[in-house]
């Protein structure tokens, strides 16, 4: 039964993805990979005109989305390579064994499948890697499943060019037709996600617009899967060594790190805990990095950014050490300098309903930690998820072999508990598109903690697996023959081996 609230424009789109599903799941994966190669082509090409679009719609500067549009271009080739080498298929074969250890075993050979068509709803903050053509775009086309990306309403212009170039592209590649479409409007990708046709939905955005999409689909009669990337606050740990050693260089990079597209970044960190008397403060203000203003993305984002920053402000115990500010045009955009706020530990557990809140927006907080303090405690005393969480310590600190460092190994720990990302000596701002990539984390960060929005991992969200018993090599998927036609790793348990498990650990 399919859903009869549908408009008979979204009925069209849901219905081409369900009928070109079979046909798309069925392409040879390298020419699914040339399709994806010839997108990633053809938005490049079309580059100059895009951008200039997302400019006026988004406020991000030239050189930010000229950028944003060579990593999404590369996000596309990496999945094209990806699904060429076929590891994500992960190919398992158990050889039938008369003698296994529980009895006869049959011949069960297992492998991973397209899930069907997927909703993917677009981010406001990357108009590229994010949104019609972005990384959850990329990896479920990639997986081989028709696609409908919601459009964001902060680039509506952008997104109907944008999609104009993939339609034209795939058509090329020899896709087939209604493996791609693009909707606009809340309330249509709402009814979209609810219909039975569609096998699971994927969103980067708010906390509160992310819950009511995974609630959305969770209590449809039959669930499906839903990975939302939604808030994080990344928060930075920084030794007093560290600061010691280079004070200037932590100072201009958090900076840069805070200002960047205005603050209006998932993995913008958020709150830095410093150890007390430290003199990183002093550095931030004597520090020469560029804060230029900067437009917000749209007028309501400028104005929540707005609200949220005079909270904090007013927040008992808060001091300002960068005032910053925002100014509003007579079209409505806030337009953000940045602002650096210090607070001692004790005023921020007094305030922490006030403070411990994302901010979308050019705003951090220093959080400053009297000697003693028990820096793991504080992950999960102050959060829950983060995609990231940073440490910047001394040269020898590094070695791990100074006072400190039982200390730092149980902080390290304690992040790797509670984000998805563990970095030493950088800033979390800037995610690189790489295999081994995590983008994710537990709630609030993402709705689903095992999974990444970013890397090649990211194109298992829209696979399942399906085991074959004692199947005739002709009614084999490819990637489980005996002869693997595609090459793909295989994971091989031969007759016998069960007679020797354990012999090892002995």
């Amino acid at each position: 039964m399919t859903d009869s609230t549908l408009s008979p424009e979204l009925e069209a789109v849901v219905a081409a993805a369900a009928a070109a599903a079979p046909a798309f799941a069925a392409t040879a994966p390298k020419d699914r990979a040339h399709a994806l190669v010839v997108v990633a082509d053809a938005l490049e090409a079309a580059k100059p005109e895009l951008v200039e679009i997302a400019m006026r719609e988004t406020g991000l500067t030239e050189a930010r989305l000229n950028g944003e549009v060579t990593r999404t271009a590369v996000q596309l080739r990496l999945f094209a390579e990806t699904i060429v080498a076929g590891a994500h298929l992960d190919a398992r074969i158990d050889y039938a064994d008369p003698a296994f250890v529980l009895g006869p075993r049959p011949d069960v050979r297992r492998t991973h499948i397209p899930l069907g068509p997927v909703i993917n709803f677009s981010a406001s903050n990357f108009p590229f890697a994010f949104s019609v053509l972005g990384g959850d775009s990329a990896a479920i086309l990639a997986a081989g499943c028709p696609l409908i990306v919601k459009a964001h309403s902060g680039h509506p212009e952008l997104s109907d060019a944008t999609a104009a170039v993939a339609t034209t592209a795939l058509r090329e590649a020899g896709m087939p037709e209604g493996v791609f479409h693009l909707i606009h409007g809340r309330e249509a990708g709402v009814q979209v996600l609810k219909d039975e046709r569609i096998k699971a939905g994927s969103f980067t955005g708010s906390i509160g617009v992310g819950r009511l999409l995974t609630d959305i689909a969770a209590s449809r009669p039959a669930p499906i899967p839903f990975f939302g990337e939604l808030g994080s606050v990344n928060p930075v740990f920084i030794t007093a060594d560290a600061i010691a050693e280079r004070a200037d260089e932590i100072a201009g990079g958090y900076l840069t790190s805070v200002s960047g597209s205005a603050g209006q970044l998932c993995t913008k960190p958020g709150f830095v805990f410093v150890p007390q008397g430290a003199d990183l403060e002093a550095a931030i203000a004597r520090s020469e990095t560029p804060l230029p203003e900067h437009r917000l993305l749209d007028p309501r984002i400028a104005q929540s950014y707005n609200e949220r920053r005079d909270a904090i402000l007013g927040a008992e115990g808060v001091r300002a050490i960068v005032e910053g500010g925002v100014r509003f045009d007579e079209q409505g955009h806030g337009w953000a300098t940045p602002t650096v706020v210090a607070v001692s530990l004790d005023a921020f557990r007094a305030s922490h309903d006030a403070l411990v809140h994302e901010a979308f927006g050019p705003l951090s907080i220093l959080v400053e930690t009297p000697e003693g303090t028990d820096l793991a405690a504080l992950m999960p005393e102050f959060y829950e998820g983060n995609l990231t969480g940073t440490l910047h310590i001394s040269a020898a600190e590094a070695s791990g072999e100074t006072e400190n460092a039982a200390e730092l190994r149980a902080l390290v720990t304690a992040l790797s508990k509670q984000v998805g990302r563990v970095l030493f000596n950088g800033w979390s701002t800037g995610v690189a598109v790489t295999p081994a990539q995590q983008h994710g984390g537990p709630w609030p960060a993402t709705s689903n903690d095992s999974s990444t929005s970013v890397g090649t991992a990211a194109i298992s969200r829209f696979l399942r697996p399906v085991a074959f018993q004692n199947a005739p090599a002709a009614f084999l998927p490819e990637a489980l023959r005996d002869d693997n036609p595609l090459g793909v790793p295989q994971a091989i348990s031969p007759a016998g081996e069960s007679q020797s498990w354990g012999a090892s650990a002995r």
